[in-house]
């Protein structure tokens, strides 16, 4: 019994040794597993900040970009006007001389035609003899005067003519300038408007790679939070297993030593058995002889007494006889006994074993199962994990897929708003410019010719 009593506390204490253990390495399992979530979290903590940093700072690019564009523009702008405003005052001072040259020759002409003239007259009247001296000299006075009166008259127009086309082509000029102008800013919007969506295709490749980085990372902690998981669950059934072992070899080695004491024990057992069969023999014998002395005595009260020494041999010989049969009978039912123990003691022995090791399987196969169910549901806990993450990265990119989508749009339209205002801005200041030219009485200056460079 105490034996009994001290192997059921050493069980016990190897079954609260084996619990202690699970809880351990359960407790370590779930430290591990927080330190690595905590450590992926910061991971992704950390690759978010970069990539705020890195929109941050393609924003800041941005509109560095963007002012030095507005900077160069203006620069640009204020030089093509300064050019323009050269180029005006070199063709007007070419047209200036262009003119003066015109004057100079009909100026020349002119004077030549005056001489021309001049000499004809005095030819004519030198012909002729019969006009007096005083009205020759008198026709010669008004001829001059006529004739310097028509040149200055011409050279009148000439200037007239001069002037009104220097005004209007200053005026076409200006509207060339104007023109050029508008068209210089069409340049300049078109390349602020090309640089805004270079830079908004920048941005949203940008979006595009840190979606894919971000997803890409996302899957490796998933796999690596996976991995550590399946190779957790791997250890505690390896422990697992090898407590089942453990303990299965020491159900096996308790029985062996229960059975070898049931063996060592048996011939102490079969002795007391044989000795409880010698005194119950023992207790028959003294009963027989009881009755075999009752037996002679009444027999040798009735028997003459001449046949009292034959009937004592007989009796004699019947009780010898009888306890020779009950001996044997004794020694027969004590070699059963022997026999029969040994063949039920091994009997029992064997079932016993069969048992435990049926007992074993079982709760090995219980075992397993519940291991292979447990891979299994963290398997399908995994997979499930890996759909979710699929599911969230897809929703995801499709928001910044439209996102894209809307700010293309919304560039798209201020592209096309910037355009329009331009071209009705320039459309006001040319249709108003050209209002004005009629007013002044230009009229129309659209197919104006400038002189060319072979007339500079």
């Amino acid at each position: 019994q105490v034996s009994k009593e001290i192997q059921e506390h050493e069980q016990d204490s190897v079954w609260q040794e084996q619990m202690s253990g699970y809880k351990r390495m359960r407790r370590q399992h779930q430290k591990q597993l927080i330190a690595l979530e905590n450590k992926l979290k910061a991971e992704m903590d950390e690759h978010k900040l970069r990539l705020q940093k890195e929109v941050e700072t393609q924003a800041n690019n941005t509109c560095i970009e963007l002012e030095r564009l507005a900077k160069k523009q203006a620069a640009q702008l204020e030089k093509e006007i300064k050019a323009s405003s050269t180029e005006e005052k070199r063709i007007q001072q070419q047209i200036l001389v262009q003119q003066k040259k015109e004057l100079t020759t009909f100026l020349d002409t002119q004077k030549k035609q005056y001489r021309l003239c001049r000499d004809r007259i005095k030819e004519e009247m030198t012909e002729d003899l019969s006009t007096p001296k005083e009205e020759k000299q008198e026709r010669l006075s008004r001829h001059k005067e006529t004739m310097q009166r028509s040149q200055a008259e011409e050279e009148a127009q000439l200037l007239n003519q001069q002037r009104l086309i220097y005004e209007r082509s200053c005026r076409a000029l200006k509207r060339r300038s104007l023109i050029k102008k508008h068209e210089f800013e069409q340049e300049q919007i078109r390349e602020e408007l090309n640089k805004k969506k270079l830079q908004k295709e920048m941005e949203h490749a940008l979006m595009i790679r840190q979606d894919e980085s971000t997803q890409d990372l996302e899957q490796r902690q998933l796999e690596c939070l996976h991995r550590l998981r399946m190779e957790l669950i791997r250890l505690q059934h390896h422990t697992e297993l090898e407590n089942q072992e453990e303990y299965n070899n020491r159900r096996q080695r308790e029985l062996h030593r229960k059975h070898a004491l049931e063996r060592r024990q048996q011939p102490r057992n079969l002795k007391a058995l044989e000795m409880q069969i010698k005194k119950q023999f023992q207790d028959t014998c003294k009963v027989q002889n009881k009755q075999y002395k009752a037996l002679r005595n009444h027999q040798l009260e009735v028997s003459p007494k001449s046949d009292h020494k034959a009937l004592m041999k007989t009796l004699k010989e019947e009780q010898t006889r009888k306890l020779a049969v009950l001996a044997e009978q004794y020694e027969q039912s004590i070699n059963n006994l022997m026999a029969s123990q040994a063949l039920r003691l091994e009997a029992e022995q064997e079932a016993e074993c069969q048992a435990l090791k049926q007992q074993l399987q079982q709760e090995m196969e219980l075992l397993d199962a519940y291991q292979g169910k447990t891979k299994t549901q963290a398997e399908a806990q995994h997979e499930n994990d890996m759909q979710k993450l699929e599911q969230k990265a897809s929703l995801r990119r499709a928001h910044l897929e439209q996102k894209i989508e809307e700010e293309l749009a919304v560039l798209q339209k201020e592209r096309t708003e910037k355009v329009k205002h331009l071209f009705e801005r320039q459309e006001r200041e040319l249709e108003a410019f050209d209002v004005e030219s009629s007013r002044l009485g230009f009229g129309s200056l659209a197919s104006f010719d400038f002189p060319k460079e072979d007339d500079r």
